[in-house]
C-alpha cells in the first residue's frame, strides 16, 4: 500500500485553512449585511476587512489553544467540542467588541444564530476531514513491549483510541531484543512500556536504525533530562539540570497574578456561591462548605475549601477513599458540581490567603500521599511548588489518571514553568470543565491510589 505519510502536514494545513476560511466568511457576511446596517458609524472597505482579519486571528488563537486543528489526534467528538467551544468564545468576544464600537448592546439573536450555523459547519467539517484522513492514513498496528509488570492500564488507554491504533500484539522484554525486532516486522509501530533503561536504549537505537516508529513511556529521569539546559562550553555536549525551585521574580509575579485573579474570581462568581449554597442547604440541611487537610509546597498542611458534594460524615465508616463512578455518597447537586468542577470554586479563598496558587499540582491528602509515597518515593517532588486550582495534570490528565502518570505531568509543569505556561493552562481550563472523561470518577475496579490501578480484592 502506498505511503502518504509525507502529505500528513499538508492535509492537516489544508483542512485547518478550510474551516477557518468558512467561519470567517460567515462572520464577514453577517458583519456586512447586518452589523454595518445597525451601527451608527459603519466602516469603509478596509475597516471591514480589518474586522474580518481580527476575527480570523482570534479564531486561530483559540482553535490552536483548544486543539481545534488536531485532526486524528483528538477523537471526533473531542475535536468538534474543541472547535465549537473556540468559535463560541470568539463570538462572545466579538459581540462585546461590537458593543464597545457602537457604545450600546444590540440584540444577541443574530450572534446566536451565527454560532449555531458555525456549529453546523464544524460538525460537517469534522466528519468529512476526519473520514478522509482515516482512509488515507489507516490505523497503525502496534506491538507493546512490556517489562516485569504488564502495562494493563496502558493497554486500556491504547484500546480507547481504536479509531487511531490497533494493539495487535504484546511481547515481554525477557524474550530478548533480537526476537522482538524479528516479531516487529509484522507491525507498523512499537510501544516501549516500562522496561529497564538499558534494554529500552537498545530497542530505541535499533528501531531508529531500522526506521521503525516508536512510542516510549517516559521515566521520571527522562522528564528531568528533557527540561535540562543544553551547554556547549566543551566539545562534548552537556545537559545542565539546576533543580531549583521558582526564582524570586517568578514567585513575586505568580503571587501577584494569584491575588488579582482570585479576587476577581470571587467577585464574579459570588452569584454562583449563593445558588450552590442554597441547593446544598436544601438537600440535607448540612454545612455548605467542606474542608479537608491537604499538602502544599514543602509538605505544609493546610485546610482546603470546597462546596460539599457528599453526604455528611461520608468517610465515617469506610475511611478516606477516592470517589467512584457510582458513589452513593454523592448528593444530587454534588454530581453537577463534580462534573463541572465547580465544587472547587471556594479554593479561590485558599489562593487569596496564599495557601494555593491558581496553577500548580493538585493538593493531595496527607494520608493518601503517604500511601502513594510508599510505592512512589518521587511523589514528594510535586511539593516543590504551591498546590494549584488548575494545572498541567488537571488539563492533560483525568481524575482517574494513575498517581505515577500524574507525577510525570506535574514534573513537566514544574520543570518548564513560565508565566506564559500558567496563562495557557488557565485558558485551557474551561475546555476540560465540561469534558466527562476529565471529571469522571474512578472505576469501581480501580480504586488503588498507588502507581498502578489494580482490581479490588473481594472481601
Amino acid at each position: 500500500m502506498k505511503d502518504y505519510g509525507q502529505f500528513k502536514r499538508l492535509i492537516k494545513f489544508f483542512s485547518s485553512f478550510v474551516i477557518i476560511a468558512v467561519l470567517v466568511l460567515i462572520y464577514y457576511y453577517v458583519w456586512m449585511y447586518y452589523n454595518t446596517s445597525i451601527v451608527e458609524r459603519p466602516f469603509f472597505r478596509k475597516g471591514n476587512w480589518l474586522m474580518a482579519a481580527l476575527y480570523g486571528v482570534l479564531l486561530m488563537f483559540f482553535m490552536r489553544m483548544y486543539g481545534g486543528f488536531k485532526i486524528s489526534y483528538l477523537k471526533k467528538g473531542n475535536l468538534i467540542y474543541s472547535q465549537i467551544l473556540s468559535v463560541t468564545i470568539v463570538n462572545i468576544i466579538t459581540y462585546f467588541q461590537i458593543a464597545l464600537l457602537d457604545k450600546k448592546f444590540h440584540n444577541p439573536a443574530v450572534m446566536l444564530t451565527m454560532t449555531l450555523a458555525d456549529a453546523g459547519v464544524i460538525v460537517i467539517w469534522a466528519l468529512v476531514f476526519q473520514t478522509i484522513y482515516g482512509r488515507i492514513f489507516p490505523k497503525k498496528k502496534l506491538l507493546l513491549v512490556y517489562g516485569k509488570r504488564p502495562d494493563f492500564h496502558l493497554m486500556d488507554k491504547i484500546n480507547s483510541r481504536d479509531d487511531k491504533y490497533i494493539l495487535a500484539g504484546a511481547i515481554s522484554i525477557s524474550c530478548g531484543i533480537e526476537k522482538i525486532m524479528q516479531v516487529m516486522k509484522n507491525y507498523d509501530a512499537m510501544i516501549i512500556g516500562d522496561i529497564p533503561a538499558h534494554e529500552r536504549n537498545q530497542l530505541m537505537k535499533m528501531s531508529f536504525g531500522e526506521g521503525i516508529r516508536t512510542y516510549t513511556v517516559p521515566k521520571i529521569s527522562d522528564i528531568l533530562l528533557r527540561s535540562s539546559v543544553e551547554l556547549n562550553i566543551f566539545d562534548s555536549p552537556l545537559y545542565l539540570s539546576r533543580n531549583d525551585s521558582l526564582q524570586i521574580e517568578q514567585r513575586v509575579v505568580k503571587r501577584l497574578v494569584d491575588i488579582v485573579f482570585s479576587a476577581l474570581g470571587l467577585l464574579i462568581s459570588s452569584p454562583l456561591f449563593l445558588i450552590f449554597a442554597a441547593a446544598i442547604k436544601m438537600t440535607d440541611g448540612g454545612p455548605v462548605f467542606y474542608k479537608q487537610e491537604r499538602l502544599t509546597m514543602g509538605g505544609k498542611v493546610f485546610w482546603i475549601y470546597k462546596f460539599r458534594t457528599m453526604i455528611q460524615d461520608a468517610e465515617k465508616y469506610d475511611g478516606p477513599r477516592l470517589a467512584g463512578e457510582k458513589d452513593d455518597r454523592i448528593l444530587p447537586v454534588g454530581h453537577i458540581l463534580r462534573r463541572t468542577r465547580l465544587d472547587e470554586l471556594p479554593q479561590l479563598i485558599n489562593i487569596l490567603k496564599g495557601e494555593m496558587s491558581l496553577v500548580g499540582p493538585r493538593p493531595e491528602r496527607p494520608e493518601l500521599a503517604e500511601i502513594i509515597t510508599e510505592h512512589i518515593p518521587e511523589f514528594t517532588y510535586r511539593l516543590k511548588v504551591k498546590a494549584g486550582l488548575t494545572g498541567y495534570a488537571q488539563i492533560y490528565g483525568k481524575y482517574n489518571t494513575t498517581a505515577y502518570d500524574k507525577l510525570k505531568l506535574d514534573l513537566t509543569y514544574i520543570r518548564n514553568y513560565s508565566l506564559i505556561l500558567d496563562f495557557k493552562l488557565m485558558l485551557m481550563t474551561p475546555k476540560i470543565m465540561l469534558m466527562k472523561e476529565s471529571t469522571e470518577g474512578v472505576s469501581e475496579e480501580f480504586l488503588d491510589p498507588a502507581r498502578e490501578p489494580v482490581k479490588k480484592k473481594k472481601q
